[in-house]
């Protein structure tokens, strides 16, 4: 075995033979002579002895490496104690974390506006909270022909960039395969059928809080001779998606079915920022403020009591309305949901890690192991850091070409519905979707020039995500959780336990990933009937 030893006298490192029994023997005599590491941290000082403390602390520091060098070698040795390596350094990363977040988000930064009220309008608030427009008006999509026009100039100059041979999508949008979607976009794909389309549901706005809120309202077709419940229920998107997601689920959801007594009446807004919702125009547009802003939309439909679900930013924004309003909200129903573990729920996690039998095979299969969602996590959250800090940079760059705004939004599809998409040449993307449900998507952030508002979205909320505030209040409504196999992020029912206090469904798919409704929309779509039946019937 070779151990890495430290030699003062020459200041260099050698390589020197030891066996692991005698190594250890040494450094933990060594770890014995330091009496604290409270001692070290409260011996760094600015004083004369600044000096001498840090080389102490050096020493010391070189001490502890060896010893936890030694250690893992021979932890690495023994195959059935992996799974100890891969909870510690969990414990790592979230102690570090936990470090980088007191330095970064201090109490004195913290928003203090409140849940109850908000400004994110032009200029000012009115004096008179009265005076703010609260009619819905209805709206059709039109968007004007020169946009369109503007769109294709744009498309036909695209520049391309060279691929590494054999890349595929493993190193991000495949730039071959990029023309491909490009000359369809520029010479296929029609956009005033798509808007006959998108308009053949309601759509609506209304002002709240300054801005125009956009959403699509579909109410059911009732059935002569029956008499239904009508079951409001609110969905919500998140990026980089879009209202358009729900388009194949509302006909299933507002359609009466023989075995239920009710039917649903369905709300999609776009979140503001994204679609044709109005931009923020002040900051601190988070997940608390959409929150509130599409509570008080369901209250000027009418609606006092309603369901709601999301997935990515909805399942986040869905999963407060039901914290903050649990007297309006019946249930909670998520397809995505994202928390970090507290003490409890980590050494759940841990346990887990130790002992997978604690959950079902098909479960420690989604979530789990550690290693490999670590892994995926670090390789695809880069977006979520440029997002979350400089979101008006990109926001350049994506406004003034189409087919880099594309490429950046289209290159999640394979990620985020098979990983093992990555590996072809076109990524998989019309495997689960067509190039018109997937341009679509993309015309939602184009034609109304909105990358950047929605990007600032992650920026407004990164603070709210680490410091975990609302999750010191605990879900109690009606909770269901539809557990896609290929969602990005997703936690076993034993540690959302700790988060939902009063799950009630918890469904394990057998296919489909993080565009549930798009991709899967009959799964996605039974399991809201399954659930609100469950609540109902309890209710009843």
């Amino acid at each position: 075995m070779h151990a890495f030893c430290r030699d003062s006298k020459k200041n260099k490192t050698s390589l020197v033979r030891l066996s692991h029994g005698t190594k250890l023997r040494s450094i933990v005599n060594q770890l014995a002579q330091v009496k604290s590491i409270e001692s070290l941290i409260t011996a760094t000082d600015f004083s004369n002895q600044n000096l001498q403390c840090r080389h102490q602390q050096k020493s010391n520091s070189d001490t502890l490496d060896n010893f936890f060098f030694i250690t893992f070698d021979l932890l690495l040795e023994q195959s059935t104690k992996m799974v100890l390596l891969l909870a510690l350094a969990a414990v790592v990363v979230i102690f570090f974390v936990k470090i980088a977040h007191c330095f970064l988000f201090p109490k004195e930064r913290r928003d203090t506006k409140g849940y109850k009220s908000g400004w994110f309008g032009k200029g000012p608030p009115p004096s008179d909270s009265e005076s703010e427009d609260t009619s819905i008006r209805p709206f059709k999509i039109n968007v004007p022909e020169e946009v369109i026009s503007d769109l294709k100039i744009r498309l036909e100059r695209t520049r391309f960039e060279n691929p590494v041979e054999d890349s595929k999508f493993r190193y991000g949008f495949n730039p071959k395969y990029l023309q491909t979607v490009i000359k369809y976009w520029r010479t296929e794909y029609d956009w005033r059928e798509q808007e006959s389309m998108l308009n053949q549901f309601p759509q609506y706005k209304t002002r709240i809080e300054g801005i125009d809120v956009h959403f699509v309202h579909v109410k059911p077709q009732m059935p002569s001779g029956r008499s239904l419940k009508i079951i409001p229920i609110m969905i919500i998107h998140g990026w980089p998606g879009s209202f358009v997601e729900f388009y194949k689920i509302l006909p299933l959801l507002t359609t009466a079915r023989s075995n239920n007594d009710f039917v649903f009446e369905v709300v999609c807004p776009s979140i503001p920022g994204y679609g044709f919702s109005e931009s923020p125009h002040q900051k601190g547009f988070n997940a608390r403020a959409a929150a509130r802003i599409f509570a008080t939309l369901m209250e000027r439909l009418g609606h006092s009591r309603f369901y709601v679900q999301g997935g990515d930013w909805g399942s986040y924004i869905s999963s407060l309305m039901a914290r903050y309003y649990p007297t309006k909200v019946n249930g909670l129903h998520v397809n995505m949901y994202f928390f970090l573990p507290q003490t409890w729920e980590f050494l759940k996690g841990v346990a887990i890690t130790l002992f997978p039998s604690l959950i079902s095979k098909d479960e420690y299969e989604i979530a789990f192991p550690l290693k490999r969602k670590f892994k995926m996590l670090l390789e695809e959250s880069a977006y979520f850091h440029m997002q979350g800090t400089k979101p008006d940079t990109l926001g350049c760059g994506m406004s003034d070409s189409p087919a880099g705004m594309a490429a950046f939004l289209l290159e999640k599809f394979p990620i985020c519905t098979d990983r093992k998409f990555l590996d072809l040449e076109d990524g998989g993307l019309t495997k689960k979707f067509t190039l018109n449900e997937l341009l679509t998507n993309v015309m939602m952030y184009w034609i109304n020039n909105n990358f950047a508002a929605a990007a600032r979205f992650y920026k407004e909320n990164v603070r709210e995500v680490f410091r975990n505030l609302h999750e010191k209040v605990p879900v109690i409504v009606p909770s269901a959780v539809a557990l896609f196999p290929h969602e990005v992020l997703m936690f076993p029912k034993t540690m959302m336990s700790q988060q939902m206090k009063n799950i009630v469904s918890y469904t394990i798919m057998p296919q489909g990933g993080h565009f549930a409704a798009l991709e899967e929309p009959q799964l996605f779509s039974d399991d809201l009937w399954k659930f609100v039946s469950l609540v109902e019937g309890k209710f009843h």
